[in-house]
This record gives C-alpha cells, structure tokens and sequence, in this order.
C-alpha cells in the first residue's frame, strides 16, 4: 500500500468542503416552569446546547426519554421529529414552542440553531449519521475538544461586535467536524462514516478524492489495499453504497461544478483537469450524473451572482 505525504488533504475534508457549511443561532433563552421546543417544524439540521441546567429529550413514541444536563450538545441531522421539554413526560401540544409562564423553578439555559448546507444531497456523509447525536462537551469533567468552540459561539452572541456571523459560521463549521470526528471514533457507523473509518477504504477514498483526476481501475484500486478485485468491489459497494467508479465519477462532476460556477475556464479545460480525455465523454458523463448540462449550470451560477 502506498503512503504518500500529498494524502495530508484527506477524504473527509474534501467532503466538508463541498457541502457549504453554514449556521445559524436562533435563539439564546432562560427557560423555567413548564416548556417545550420542537424545531423539527423548519427542515433544517437543528442543534441544541444545554449551557445550564437540565431538559429531557422526547424522539419517537418508543423510544424512552433522555434526561440532557449541562454541557450536552444534541444534533438531528436528518431533522427527524423531536422535542426537548422541562419533564421527562411527554408534554402535551399546547405547549410546544410557545413563551412559557414566569415560574420560580429551576433555570435551564438552551442555545438553539440549525446547521444549512448548500446541497444537502451531494455526499452521502450526512446519510451515514444517526438520527440524533448527544455529545457530552463536559466529559464527566474533561471539556471535550469542541467546548471551546461552543464558548467562543456564547461568546460572540453576548458580545455582538462586527463579524459576528461570519464568526458564527466559521466556528459551527468547527463544530460539526468535531461531531463527525466523534461518529468516527464510534463503533457503530455504517455508509460512507464506515468506509471513512476503515484503515483500508479510507485510504483509497483519501486517493479517490485526492487524486481524482487520474485514469484509475478498479483493480489498481483493489491493488493499494491488497484485495482481489472482486471482493474489494463487493465490500466497496457494500460500505459506500455505491461502486468505486460511480463515486469517482460523481466526485469528478462535484469538482466540475465548483469549476464551471467559480471560474471562467472553458468546458474542455474543466474536463481535461478533471480526467476525461474527450470533451465529448465528459459532458455525457456530466448529464448523466448532475442531470443538466455543463452549459446549464454555468448560466445559473450566471444569474444568481450580484
């Protein structure tokens, strides 16, 4: 297998960078006395950080309650149906998302937002996460590596100087790779946090991402992680949901996207430096996989720039 320095840029990071990250914080409250919040309702990706106090998370009908403490970060990445409340009974629908009564009881602190990407669809990294992630940033006393982050986010809202949202966003970008770094470490992934995690498959998606440009096989492939060809394409498909050329051929079309949206290179270029010998295959290729033209997405990149 072969370790070479330029796979430094790893697989992961070249997803990341193609999903458009951004966040937004919609609410910083003192909650007390009987409360709900349900932000299933705005098809985005909700996030909550108990910041003081405790809540009870409620998901499906069968699934028991989850008490939530001080330092618990909670992620929905499939913004499946959720409340979170003051009681471990469910609470009734009256309530939910509205302006609780003053009360004397105790105070629990919520900050609540949304994690938005440019084209949800693309990878299917956010297809591989649970339905709900629970971080504990406290650790039973040792502050988990994204709880500076999560201060730094308190920290910009309370303080609200200029670049405020940029700063938001770049600290939620943040943020959500360290969720993903904690899936990784976990034994219980499946999809493409599977492959990403495997010392073997992660090595030639680090390639495939990497390197995409090259006229790869899939035996050259099975090759780097010493597999027959058979069995490397029968548990490729089976971890990433897809063959190793189809995701290379997809990964090509993301790279001629972003190449056709954010630079004035001609078609044949683009189709040069993203491995295709002909202009005529890459766009045929390019239809097939993005469903429109090249030509297509250049004009609508066109008339939505200011």
């Amino acid at each position: 297998m072969s370790n070479s320095p330029d796979l430094v840029s790893d697989a992961l990071s070249a997803i990341l960078s193609k999903l458009g990250l951004e966040a937004e914080i919609f609410m910083q409250a003192d909650l007390c006395g009987q409360w709900a919040m349900d932000t299933s309702v705005f098809r985005k990706v909700p996030f909550h950080l108990v910041e003081r106090g405790t809540s009870w998370l409620h998901t499906s009908e069968s699934e028991p309650p989850r008490m939530l403490a001080s330092g618990d970060f909670i992620v929905f990445p499939h913004n499946g149906a959720h409340c979170i409340s003051n009681g471990s009974e469910r609470p009734p629908p009256k309530i939910i998302n509205q302006i609780p009564e003053i009360s004397s009881d105790p105070i629990t602190s919520l900050l609540c937002g949304f994690f938005k990407f440019r084209d949800r669809n693309a990878w299917p990294v956010l297809d591989s996460l649970p339905d709900v992630i629970v971080l504990d940033l406290k650790e039973s006393g040792h502050k988990h590596s994204a709880f500076p982050l999560v201060q730094l986010m308190i920290s910009e809202l309370e303080q609200n100087r200029p670049g405020k949202g940029e700063a938001l966003n770049k600290l939620a970008y943040l943020l959500f790779i360290q969720v993903l770094r904690r899936q990784l470490e976990a034994s219980t992934n499946n999809g493409l946090l599977s492959a990403l995690a495997d010392k073997k498959f992660g090595h030639i998606l680090n390639l495939l991402h990497i390197q995409y440009c090259r006229n790869w096989s899939v035996a050259e492939l099975a090759q780097e992680v010493g597999l027959s060809r058979s069995v490397f394409s029968e548990k490729f498909l089976t971890m990433v949901g897809t063959t190793p050329m189809r995701y290379l051929a997809e990964w090509r079309m993301q790279e001629a996207t972003e190449m056709l949206t954010t630079t004035d290179a001609s078609v044949a270029t683009i189709a040069e430096n993203v491995g295709y010998g002909s202009e005529m295959a890459f766009r045929k290729a390019f239809r097939n996989i993005i469903g429109e033209t090249p030509g297509q997405i250049r004009r609508e990149a066109d008339r939505t720039q200011p």
